[in-house]
């Protein structure tokens, strides 16, 4: 397996977050609100052999796509968030909560269905409880058409894409290919954060991003990185120009059409709540990426962003500042030193 490259010089760091700033970036895909009840743990039910937790405080945040957005937004760049939610006061909560961050809410388009809603309990500063409200059925054909008419407009003035899937019925195969085809015909990068259901269904994109978990279930064999003979097989499979692999507490590997790999190791100093670390590294992936990065500046600059944000509770932003003290910290740490200017 290769050996790390040196980190990005602080110059070259600077001036990609510099460019961020304003570029159009669409994300299409699977918005959540996710919510966090916490609280204290005192007693055992009488009711059940189960803890009681009494709530002290509620707290929202935007979840799955519109995480992703509200990352974009961060970084500077100006988003278009596609995205479905319903007429019930989740959905109500999710638009206000995007409108705050600059993201249009009129184009997350209304739906009969509950909006997908997410529930922690947290206690003793642990999550003990999730409970899922949603219906991850594939949208009806009248509403794919409808975010079809909202996306493709949106993509042909962007300067990145964004899909974002997560298994709740937005990215089906008929938007999946239009826009892919729309970033393509435009000449923007495309970046890609796939699961199971649509797993091979994203030929042209330009970085593919699952986790290594992800990947193994889709290939249904491990997936070995010192085997440099099973890639061209997949990148056959995939159709896509790059694959950046999650591996956890290992970091991250970015492999190339070519066969090429580079090894990013982690840049997480203290691991809080790794909720929404994926969407950090999405948002911050596609936004370097349209501010000029190459596939590789642009991975490390989104590895920087989910090291600072695995410091954080539930899906949190972060923004270029942090991203500069994380390279810093790198820097000093023995990852290399760049030439530090």
């Amino acid at each position: 397996m290769p050996s790390p490259r040196s980190p990005i010089s602080r110059r070259r760091l600077t001036q990609v977050l510099d460019g961020m700033q304003r570029k159009r970036v669409v994300v299409v895909g699977d918005a959540m609100l996710d919510v966090y009840l916490g609280g204290d743990v005192e007693r055992i039910s009488p009711e059940a052999p189960v803890p009681v937790v009494r709530v002290r405080e509620r707290r929202y945040a935007l979840g799955g796509a519109a995480n992703v957005a509200q990352n974009v937004a961060a970084a500077g760049a100006r988003v278009s968030l596609v995205a479905a939610a319903g007429s019930d006061s989740a959905g109500e909560r999710l638009r206000v909560m995007l409108e705050a961050i600059g993201a249009d809410s009129t184009k997350v388009i209304g739906t009969k269905r509950p909006t997908t809603c997410k529930t922690r309990v947290v206690a003793r500063a642990q999550q003990m409880l999730r409970f899922d409200e949603e219906d991850d059925a594939d949208l009806p054909a009248r509403d794919v058409q409808r975010v079809l008419d909202t996306l493709l407009p949106l993509v042909a003035k962007a300067d990145a894409l964004v899909l974002e899937d997560y298994n709740k019925g937005v990215l089906v195969p008929a938007v999946i290919t239009a826009a892919i085809d729309a970033a393509v015909r435009r000449g923007i990068p495309s970046v890609v954060d796939p699961k199971f259901r649509n797993f091979f269904s994203y030929r042209g994109a330009t970085v593919f991003k699952p986790n290594r978990r992800e990947m193994e279930s889709a290939l249904g064999a491990t997936v070995n990185l010192d085997d440099a003979g099973a890639l061209p097989a997949t990148f056959e499979r995939l159709g896509v120009a790059y694959l950046l692999l999650t591996l956890g507490e290992r970091g991250m590997a970015l492999v190339a059409a070519s066969g090429d790999m580079q090894l990013i190791p982690t840049a997480a100093r203290e691991v809080y709540d790794v909720v929404g670390a994926g969407d950090t590294v999405t948002a911050y992936l596609a936004t370097a990426l349209a501010a000029g990065a190459t596939a590789y500046e642009a991975a490390l600059i989104a590895n920087y962003a989910a090291g600072v944000e695995v410091g954080k509770l539930g899906a949190a932003t972060v923004s270029p500042d942090e991203i500069i003290e994380a390279w810093k910290h790198f820097r000093d740490g023995g990852w290399g030193t760049g030439d530090g200017r």
